[in-house]
């Protein structure tokens, strides 16, 4: 299974699962498949070709139950009844409601043993983007930011490139690569003008780049509206109605978002971005929206780099804005940690916890 896993990590499969498969027979591997991509054959079928006659009597291990049902390729389900398998393990059960036991209830009944549940903890967090999405129809969110050791995202002037060092750097477009969408803000935008594009050696990636905003009062001509793929301004209901017109001619497709309190909501574009098919959202923006996507309470998981640099200053930019928690008990806290080096700076990753009285 773990070979499975290894496997299934090879895909870009959005709005599809990252799936992984291994037929063994005797002790040992005779085929091998993961799903590539949406509309291309899934992993069990790569494995079952592979493996070819030798599938007959041996023994599937796939990250994810197997299909039964038409979509833009026929069920795994019969592919694998019909090469003869005798028995399946199973990571996890699919969340999708068009699955969910329907499989492994048909294999069942083909007389196929099925177990499910071997490595399923890493199973579910190779597709939590996946899960969170067919579960609730909202995009799992990440929250990352880029910092000194004493949380300043910015000097007192403005100037952020760079604190981290081109590792840290080069990860972080790892993380865009692996994403559906990239948010920032509108001062983000005017000021750092990014692509919002991911950078992966020689290849580039396009999200879909979104831009929050409450006036829609920013250039048209910013690098991340010129980009291949989509741009999405997100804008207030009160936004400025001739400018919104003009990143709109220049390729950017406006949505309007309710309030929350005098800004536009981010729970509400979550919810949009859903509705859109998208499974990942990664929030790159500065400290306000950093601050509104915690009090709306939509970020999941947060990354945040610390180069070993001291900014320091009053106007400096902190990492995250608002008006803060109230007291120790009512702020956020990180479950599962994760550490990670890059040279000199480090890498913290956790699952946000959300305290139960009001935050911010």
């Amino acid at each position: 299974m773990r070979l499975a896993l290894k496997l299934a990590k090879r895909g870009r499969t959005s709005p599809n699962p990252m799936v992984g498969a291994v037929i063994v027979k005797n002790g040992e591997v005779v085929g091998e498949g993961y799903h590539p991509c949406a509309g291309e054959p899934h992993a069990e079928v790569f494995a079952l070709r592979d493996a070819g006659d030798r599938a007959k009597d041996a023994v599937m291990y796939v990250t994810l139950e197997p299909c039964c049902h038409y979509g833009r390729t026929p069920p795994c389900t019969e592919a694998v009844i019909r090469a003869g398998i005798r028995k399946v393990y199973a990571a996890m059960a699919d969340p999708d409601t068009k699955v969910s036991g329907k499989g492994f209830d048909v294999l069942r009944s083909a007389g196929i043993e099925v177990e499910c549940g071997l490595c399923e903890r890493e199973a579910r967090e190779l597709n939590e983007a996946y899960i969170k999405h067919r579960s609730t129809g909202l995009p799992f969110v990440i929250l990352k930011s880029a910092m000194s050791l004493d949380g300043k995202i910015a000097s007192r002037t403005g100037d952020s490139k760079w604190i981290t060092n081109e590792r840290s750097r080069a990860f972080a477009h790892r993380i865009r690569g692996g994403v559906d969408a990239i948010v920032v803000g509108a001062n983000t935008a005017r000021i750092d003008n990014p692509r919002l594009t991911a950078r992966l050696g020689s290849k580039v990636y396009y999200p879909t780049r979104v831009v929050i905003t409450r006036t829609g009062d920013f250039p048209d001509d910013l690098g991340f509206l010129h980009e291949p793929g989509k741009a999405i301004i997100a804008a207030s209901s009160c936004a400025n109605t001739e400018s919104l017109r003009k990143l709109e001619s220049a390729g950017a497709r406006i949505v309007t978002l309710k309030d929350h309190g005098d800004q536009p909501s981010i729970a509400d574009l979550m919810r949009q971005l859903g509705e859109m098919g998208h499974l990942s959202v990664l929030i790159e923006g500065g400290s306000e929206i950093a601050a509104a996507a915690l009090e709306e309470r939509v970020v999941d998981k947060l990354i945040y780099f610390y180069a070993p640099r001291i900014i320091g200053g009053k106007s400096a930019v902190g990492a995250v804005g608002g008006i803060g928690a109230e007291n120790i008990a009512s702020s956020i806290s990180l479950e599962r940690i994760r550490l990670r080096r890059f040279g000199q700076d480090i890498a913290v990753e956790g699952y946000v916890v959300y305290p139960n009285s009001c935050l911010f």
